[in-house]
């Protein structure tokens, strides 16, 4: 059974945000995942980005992949 448990690392100790409902002596692995820097996606994308982009796009790119139907 896997169970998981979000918590924090800090001083050496890890704090778990809740009791899991385990009775007995069990295997754990712990998983650091770093807070990534959350941008805003507005400055990122915006219209007409990739104009320009793209210089040349086959006349064929829209038709079916024969690939697709063996």
């Amino acid at each position: 059974m896997l169970t998981i448990v979000e918590g924090v690392y800090k001083n050496g100790r890890v704090i778990l945000n809740e009791t899991p409902k385990i009775d007995k002596p069990v295997k754990v692995m712990v998983t650091f995942m770093e807070e990534e820097e959350k941008s805003n996606m507005n400055d990122e994308r915006r219209p007409g980005f990739l104009k320009g982009f793209f210089t040349y796009i086959d006349p064929n790119f829209n038709e079916p992949l024969d690939e697709l139907y063996h």
